[in-house]
């Protein structure tokens, strides 16, 4: 007889799990709380532009991504990021500079001094630091290529990753394959010649050489489609309120629309954010409640802008630009929405994605929205050459945003590791386990379906 699976969160890592456990035959269900899957993937079309106010696009990392669109049908509806998508700018001195992508231009780029340039050719000598995962990223940028790459470079890239901070982010838990370059090759630009070939062999691609990917939709298109396979395997309006052990594995209570139910499973599979799953396992375990609440979750602002293309003297060639915490702006950083993709809007009009708070600034959840947004767009207009007013303003205020894989986060990942070995048939996933990315997320959603498959006699 086949066991049921319950998945816990419509996300795109609950979903991905739950596709991939249907595949195999097993009976899957999945209980997501609001109306919409996807979770923080948030496609909004209004006025005659496309936004995602989530996630705007991934980077085709792993081959995950591929099997789903394919079984799914959704060639036609896959666009990768245009040419002009690979160029992207740093602020610095009131000036958008272009990061250079290759030698030459990083010989000729004026974003880094001579002296910061000159430092970056010590970098193959300096050797393996011991801190592991108790380095910040701010550290090990800063003894491997200097403060001034990590000002202008690293700074801004953890911004509009993380919307994280350098100094308190771990680099072996939120960058890991950055750490390994130095663990396992002794360095940075050696290691990264020699892992190309390890990455070929798996099928992998690095995020650097990976292609972004979006669909003409939207990216809420990958997991309504998901879902839209998935058919009435998947619950909307489920608010889960307790979870407990029984003889044959667990019961979720929980309200369905105003209609209290209950299910019973052999395996459970959580994908929500941790300070939900917190609230859900405190009675089981405090100390794994203590874990999820110790992970923060900055708030973000997302601001999207659209103006008339006749009034914009920046040239629309690129991705957009992020901004170093040193140029001392209200903003992280804006991408140039209607330059990577289609279908965002018209051609005489462009469309812009704009980021505020973040760790960086964590009190724009006190402050007026209205007056948070005038000063700005005041800013980005000014960047930009911007000479009239926009033609469409929007925006959407995630008061917890992205886990931020700080240090010491490895205490985290032990602990819930060790939660599931004493729990059998209990597994934890999220974007709070193994990558923030919509890669990770997927590449992720897949392992856990073929441990839970191999686990339960599946396989």
């Amino acid at each position: 007889m086949s066991k049921k699976v319950v998945i816990l969160g419509a996300g795109i890592s609950g979903l991905t799990s739950a596709y991939f456990l249907a595949k195999e035959g097993l009976d899957v269900i999945v209980l997501e709380k609001k109306r919409e899957v996807g979770g923080s993937i948030d496609t909004l079309k209004e006025k005659g532009f496309l936004f995602d106010r989530g996630p705007n696009s991934g980077l085709e990392t792993t081959p995950v991504l591929s099997k789903i669109v394919s079984d799914l049908k959704l060639e036609d509806d896959l666009v990768y990021a245009n040419k002009e998508g690979s160029k992207r700018y740093i602020l610095r001195d009131n000036m958008l500079h272009p990061l250079p992508m290759n030698p030459t231009a990083f010989i000729k780029t004026r974003l880094f001094s001579s002296k910061a340039k000159t430092r970056l050719f010590a970098e193959p000598f300096i050797g393996r630091s011991k801190d592991g995962y108790y380095q910040s990223i701010a550290d090990f940028v800063k003894r491997r290529l200097g403060q001034e790459f990590l000002d202008y470079a690293i700074n801004p890239f953890v911004a509009g990753v993380y919307a994280g901070n350098p100094e308190e982010l771990s680099v072996k838990s939120s960058f890991p394959k950055l750490y390994e370059l130095e663990e396992k090759y002794g360095g940075l630009i050696v290691g990264t010649i020699k892992s190309i070939r390890e990455r070929r062999q798996r099928a992998e691609k690095s995020k650097q050489s990976a292609r972004m990917f979006s669909f003409a939709d939207g990216m809420q298109k990958l997991p309504n489609a998901i879902a839209s396979y998935l058919g009435e395997r998947v619950h909307t309006f489920c608010d889960v309120t307790s979870i407990v052990k029984n003889d044959t594995g667990f019961r979720i209570k929980y309200n369905n629309a105003g209609h209290l139910k209950e299910i019973d499973c052999d395996i459970l599979l959580p994908t929500l954010p941790a300070y939900t799953a917190a609230e859900l396992f405190k009675q089981w375990d405090e100390k794994l409640t203590e874990h999820f609440n110790a992970i923060y979750y900055p708030p973000v602002l997302a601001l999207m802008l659209g103006y008339n293309k006749e009034s914009i003297r920046q040239a629309l060639d690129g991705f957009g630009f992020l901004v170093p915490a040193k140029e001392r702006r209200s903003f992280l950083g804006a991408i140039w929405s209607s330059v990577i993709f289609p279908n965002r809007t018209d051609d005489n009009k462009a469309a812009f994605t704009l980021f505020v708070g973040g760790a960086r600034d964590p009190e724009i959840g006190n402050i007026d929205k209205e007056l948070l947004i005038k000063k700005v767009r005041g800013e980005f207009e000014k960047i930009m050459g911007i000479t009239e007013d926009p033609v469409y303003i929007g925006y959407k205020y995630w008061a917890k945003s992205i886990p931020q894989y700080n240090l010491g986060y490895i205490e985290h990942e032990r602990y819930f590791d060790e939660f599931e070995k004493n729990n059998p048939g209990l597994y934890l996933s999220g974007n709070y386990r193994g990558g923030i990315s919509i890669g990770d997320c997927l590449k992720n959603g897949e392992l856990i379906s073929e441990r839970i498959m191999k686990e339960s006699g599946k396989n």
